[in-house]
Order: structure tokens, then sequence, then C-alpha cells
């Protein structure tokens, strides 16, 4: 798809790419869109055009991804879509899966089908990530946010900036290993629907998680790592 500009229409960027709908959600943004442009939805809703639009097409264009555009932004901004992202995550993504995925446990009468084998391995999934956004919630967004606030204190405590338990997040790969078991593995007989229902919403995430782990690696850590020096040299 094209790259989105600000006098883009948003409804047109949504019909071509649905997976711009959760995206969009985060931002506050709810369907019925009409034919404005993004700039005029951004507008209305109160938030940065360029930031938005940044975001729009690093999701919807795969070699897109602008490492000095989104430093440029302020971490603030940065810091709280991730937080939107992780919220959505939390009371969206991951209880519709799970709804799906006990539903279809459920209803497996053939208990040699290994649906109940992989809906164990993906509780182990969901707990990594939930531990994750806790950490994040919890340690290392705030962490920054004092960093970003106060760098020249010697006094902030700079410690877990780097958040270096990034490196071990196994979250994406564990994903896929998960779409690999429901495609190449299941047997026996259990609902097409609700399994299909399942695999595109474990696809929905993993592609998200895909975006966010970017976002987060290659632009919150480098940013992390810049203030973590800063901070020492003061």
């Amino acid at each position: 798809m094209a790259l989105l500009h600000p006098e883009s229409r948003l409804c047109d960027a949504i019909l071509h790419e649905t997976t711009l709908i959760p995206v969009i959600a985060r931002f506050g943004i709810t369907l019925g869109l009409g034919e404005k442009s993004i700039a005029t939805v951004c507008q209305e809703s109160n938030l940065d055009t360029d930031f938005f639009v940044t975001i729009l097409n690093t999701y919807i264009n795969e070699n897109y991804f602008p490492e000095k555009r989104l430093q440029s932004f302020c971490i603030e901004q940065i810091i709280d879509y991730l937080t939107k992202t992780n919220n959505y995550y939390q009371r969206v993504q991951l209880p519709n899966i799970e709804r799906h995925f006990s539903r279809l446990v459920e209803l497996s009468r053939d208990k040699e089908n290994n649906v109940e084998l992989v809906y164990n391995f993906f509780k182990t999934v969901r707990n990594e990530l939930q531990a994750r956004i806790e950490s994040d919630a919890g340690e290392w967004f705030p962490q920054l946010r004092a960093c970003a606030m106060q760098c020249s204190e010697q006094e902030v405590q700079i410690g877990g900036l780097i958040n270096e338990s990034i490196e071990n997040d196994t979250v994406e790969e564990k994903l896929n290993d998960l779409l690999n078991l429901m495609v190449k593995h299941l047997t026996g007989s259990y609902d097409i629907n609700l399994c299909h229902a399942v695999i595109f919403a474990l696809t929905s995430l993993r592609d998200d998680v895909v975006q966010h782990n970017r976002i987060r690696n290659r632009i919150l850590r480098p940013v992390a790592i810049r203030m973590n020096g800063a901070t020492s040299q003061s």
C-alpha cells in the first residue's frame, strides 16, 4: 500500500488495510469516519497528526520504519502509544482469543486432537505477555518518564532504563510456534469455525506484536541507552 499522508482519507486506508482498526482504536478513534482526511480526524481527536501518520505507515508497510523520524517524537508520545497497545492486548485481544480458545476446547469431543495441548501452550504465551506488560507499566515506563523529565538529576534511578529483559523476550517467537502447532498438528474432529477464529485472532496478535517490538527494541531502547549515558555523565 502507498504511504499515507495527512490529506489521505482515513476510510480508504481502513478499507484497504482492516488491520489498522485496532491501531486507530488505541488512539480513541472509532469507525463511522465518513470521507474525513487523516488530518481532520486527528484535529477532531486532538492527536499529533505526524505521529499518527507515522504509526499507521509503520503498520501497513513492512519496509517502512523511519527510526530517525520516530526518535524525533517526544518520548512521552511513544510510551503513551505503547501503553495503549499493551492495554489493548490485555482488555481486547487476549480475552477474545481466550474466549474462542476455551470454547473450542469445550466443544472438542475428540480428546486426541491436540486442541487442549495447544490451548495450554497459549496460556503460557499469554502469561509471558502479561508479565511483560506488568513490567512495562510498573517499572520500565515509569523509569523512562522520570529520566526524561529529570535526566540531569543524579538521584534518578536509572538501573532499569535499558531493560535488558527485552533481549530475552520470546513472545513473538512463541506466537509463531503456536500458529505452527495449530496449522500442522491438530488432528481428529473439532469446531472448524472456532478454530479459524482462533487462528485469525492469533495471527492478528502476532503481527501486532511484531510491530510493537520494532518500536520497543529499535526506538525506545536506544533512547533509554542515550538517556542512561547522559545521566551517567551528569
